[in-house]
């Protein structure tokens, strides 16, 4: 492990420039791969917040509702018959109910927290309405489920959540392709690099795999050393995406666009997290990968 190690060292010095491209690349490859998880990320949780581009939501009356139209909170027959009307209408995919809890618990992620503390909160479950989240077949044919459920007993309004998701959805998939498609394009860049730099590799060391081969050393004591070679390039690379995207979260996310707009279920920790592991995947095996396609080739063992 001595002779490993100390051929680590010098390739590493060797090729100085040429793993410093590699992990160059990599950064910003790697880091944009990670961005265009956490705006997928964030668009799913905008989806869950608000719907999809297919759905319409019927909010329901609710105890004491400034609507003319509702007398009171709906009851469990009202609910039956707009059940019933939904279900059996042509235009409808899927619906599912959304209790006032729910819809109280969503508000806490995008509101103040104090509007929801103490003896005598500002928002409480009560303040928020029960309603039916209406999946379409065909985005252009909603006209008929729409008018359907407004006419019903309990029903307070009907909302088009496309009216709201559309354009940030919209603006986030633009985000998400354009990212990934750049991060494609380095990551090819990459492994150019990582292919270059391993042919130069092998013919600076060519009289020692010579003597290697004869007297007998094993292909993988011979690619050891350029195995780690792309194993400590590929760990940078990691370690400086990783710390962009969590500048990226905590300076951007957290300190401004959390305060700046509300309204938006921004992510969080787990998001960070799971574009975190995708990136210390995708790295490792950027890099691994054709190591162990080429040495074969450039040392002929």
């Amino acid at each position: 492990m001595r002779y490993v190690f100390s051929n680590l060292g010098q390739g590493l010095r060797r090729n100085l420039s040429m793993h410093l491209a590699v992990i160059l690349t990599l950064f910003v490859s790697l880091a944009l791969v990670g961005a265009g998880v956490l705006v997928k990320r964030q668009a799913d949780a905008a989806a869950e917040q608000w719907g999809n581009e297919l759905q319409i939501t019927a909010f329901l009356c609710r105890e004491d509702d400034p609507v003319k139209r509702c007398l009171g909170a709906v009851d469990s027959a009202q609910k039956a018959a707009i059940t019933k009307v939904v279900k059996n209408n042509p235009e409808v995919a899927s619906f599912y109910f959304e209790s006032q809890e729910t819809a109280y618990q969503k508000a806490q992620k995008l509101f103040d927290p104090k509007l929801f503390q103490g003896d005598q909160p500002v928002l409480t479950p009560a303040d928020f309405r029960e309603s039916i989240w209406i999946t379409l077949k065909n985005p252009d044919q909603f006209q008929g489920i729409t008018s359907a459920v407004l006419g019903l007993d309990g029903v307070s309004s009907v909302k088009d959540q496309r009216d709201v998701v559309q354009p940030i959805l919209s603006g986030m998939r633009v985000m998400q392709v354009a990212s990934l498609g750049v991060a494609v394009f380095l990551v090819v860049a990459a492994l150019m690099l990582v292919a270059n730099t391993i042919r130069l590799a092998a013919f600076a060391r060519r009289k020692e795999i010579a003597i290697m081969r004869l007297v007998g050393a094993s292909g993988l004591y011979i690619s050891l050393p350029f195995l780690l070679e792309a194993l400590f390039t590929a760990i940078v690379g990691v370690a400086l995406a990783g710390g962009a995207l969590a500048a990226g979260m905590w300076f951007g996310v957290h300190d401004r666009l959390r305060d700046y707009i509300g309204f938006i279920p921004w992510i969080g920790l787990d998001d960070f997290l799971v574009a975190l592991v995708i990136i210390a995947i995708v790295g490792p095996v950027v890099t691994l990968l054709p190591t162990l396609l080429l040495t074969r080739k450039y040392i002929k063992v």
